[in-house]
């Protein structure tokens, strides 16, 4: 059989595979609620699809309106966002034209990984175990599937890699115009486009000048516009989130608490399967391998500089470590293949292999004198080769199983392969649900401008974009963002400070602004908040759903209440 039909096919089926994944995990994340579907995305997501809603209505990229605040760092995303805002569809259904176009992009994205893998070798073995180990990998369907701009971000990435490796050691402007362009979709690419400016600035010594020159001036150019063009709309420097997540923490305790969300990662993702892409410096040793292990490290010390992510504790990489993970893939089943490679070759060399017994050597010259020949040492060599080529083979396909359940094994639970292989609910789709159910029910005991105060500020202010939100977190909320942090900040806290969660004021949300609905309080503030709920109801408006609402409120439909 041709070995170049062999690939193709081989890599067709585990494509056709991941097509239909993709099919089972958006029905698995759709709700049917009173004969109508609707597709949730990642509550995160969903607050900049309110922002893309606001935008495509020509109210512009706002959470509310008239009020300029960036409560999100992906403007790129936002704007494709805000383009399936203008298709003649209803709400219920935008999130599954989003869902669908991630899908486009983790699919495509699968071929640059197979033209990575073939750039460095042509063993079958280690770009189909790239591919599917990527293809299957639950953080980046979990962020890539539900809206995130990931999906966008994870195969400009690939594709910024494949083009630095396609060009060898050319100048190539494209790969400064997808980094400069990956910015407008996280400002924080600008981490990759550093590391990547100075490998290349290194490794292509007849192109230092270009570098330099092009490669930091379109960095400065649109780091510089956005910026510009920020301060200019919303009058701040830097998106709202960025104070929220930032301002007002112990740089010391923000270290940390990235350092102890790191070794989590390794830890459940099994350090020694983490560690052995490195072994590929063993073997070769040349920008280029450099260039795969350096993008994922400095993505790595970036979440560890921030504080890492706010969902940990579901295990896996985070957002901002994710994105490199097809790297990670490519590198980890090209260092199996190598490390395997070379024991055999050495098992080989030092014929450590004998015949089992006499009759197995007989037998096997008894086939040669058949094919009319002599048997000779070397027939013994070339079968011994033989065997170890296929017990290595073998090896690999035992540690290609053990490390794709190991890699999707989150947090060393069995549940997260159960959700997986869809015997759960995936990850993050309880909490849209219940969003939804509480979205819905507000629909129907509000009028339009009510506001409502939330601590999910995605999926309810998406689906209630007549009333007027309020985001207890701050990440719509200046006021809130550039506060301290509130929760407990010691040592022994780390493990429990989530980044993006630790400001609210309840004075200033619940005592001043005084909601028409607050539809939950954060956890564990119960004792802080009592204070303020004391001029609400905690009524039923729904089968299971229960809510503050202000008991002089005229917003609110009494009679739709069951008090």
């Amino acid at each position: 059989m041709n070995s170049k039909f062999l690939r193709n096919f081989s890599f067709s089926l585990i494509v056709i595979g991941y097509i239909y994944y993709i099919y089972r995990y958006i029905i698995a994340t759709s709700f049917l609620i009173g004969g109508t579907t609707y597709y949730v995305l990642f509550d995160d997501a969903m607050i900049s699809m309110r922002y893309a809603y606001n935008l495509a209505h020509g109210l512009g990229p706002v959470w509310n309106a008239g009020e300029r605040v960036e409560g999100f760092t992906n403007p790129l995303w936002v704007g494709i966002m805000a383009l399936v805002h203008l298709l003649p569809i209803g709400l219920n259904q935008t999130g599954l034209v989003i869902q669908i176009i991630g899908a486009s992009f983790l699919t495509f994205n699968l071929f640059l990984v197979k033209k990575i893998v073939e750039h460095f070798t042509d063993d079958l073995c280690a770009m189909l175990a790239a591919v599917t180990l990527t293809a299957f990998y639950v953080p980046l369907n979990s962020y890539g599937l539900l809206g995130m701009e990931v999906s966008l971000l994870v195969l400009m990435l690939t594709a910024i890699i494949w083009l630095i490796l396609k060009s060898d050691d050319r100048f190539n402007l494209w790969v400064y115009i997808l980094l400069a362009v990956s910015t407008l979709v996280r400002f924080d690419m600008a981490v990759p486009y550093i590391v990547i400016l100075i490998v290349l600035f290194i490794g292509q010594k007849d192109h230092r000048k270009q570098h330099l020159i092009r490669g930091l001036g379109l960095l400065v150019l649109f780091i510089g516009g956005q910026t510009l063009v920020r301060y200019m709309y919303y009058g701040a420097l830097l998106p709202n989130t960025y104070y929220l997540k930032v301002e007002g923490w112990n740089f010391t305790l923000r270290i940390l608490r990235g350092l102890y969300a790191l070794v989590q990662f390794v830890y459940y993702s099994n350090w020694m399967l983490i560690f052995l892409p490195f072994t590929l410096f063993l073997f070769h040793r040349n920008w280029k391998v450099a260039l795969l292990a350096l993008v994922l490290l400095g993505q790595i010390a970036y979440s560890v500089f921030v504080g890492g992510d706010a969902w940990e504790d579901h295990g896996g990489a985070n957002r901002y470590i994710v994105i490199a993970m097809p790297l990670f893939f490519i590198s980890f089943s090209w260092s199996v293949v190598e490390l395997l490679k070379k024991a055999a070759e050495h098992l080989t060399t030092k014929g450590t292999l004998r015949p089992s017994s006499r009759q197995a050597k007989e037998h096997e010259g008894k086939i040669l004198l058949a094919q009319g020949r002599v048997p000779t040492a070397r027939d013994g060599g070339r079968s011994n080769q033989k065997i170890f080529e296929v017990g290595w083979r073998v090896v690999f396909i035992i540690m290609f199983a053990f490390s794709i359940l190991n890699f999707n094994a989150l947090i060393g639970e069995w549940k997260s392969i159960e959700r997986w292989s869809f015997t759960r609910r995936p990850d993050y789709v309880a909490g849209g649900d219940r969003n939804l159910q509480i979205a819905l029910a507000l629909e129907n005991v509000t009028r339009p401008g009510a506001s409502v105060a939330v601590v999910g500020a995605g999926t309810i202010p998406y689906f209630l974009p007549d009333l007027y939100a309020m985001d207890i977190l701050g990440k719509a909320d200046p006021y809130i963002a550039h506060q301290t942090v509130r929760t407990s900040m010691g040592i022994p806290d780390i493990p429990y400070m989530r980044p993006g969660h630790m400001k609210w004021d309840y004075a200033y949300t619940f005592g001043t602004l005084k909601p028409d609905v607050i539809v939950s309080i954060w956890e564990g503030t119960a004792e802080e908040a009592a204070p303020y709920l004391e001029d609400y109801v905690y009524a039923t408006i729904a089968e299971r759903v229960k809510v503050y609402l202000r008991k002089d409120s005229l917003n609110i439909l009494w009679d739709k209440v069951n008090r």
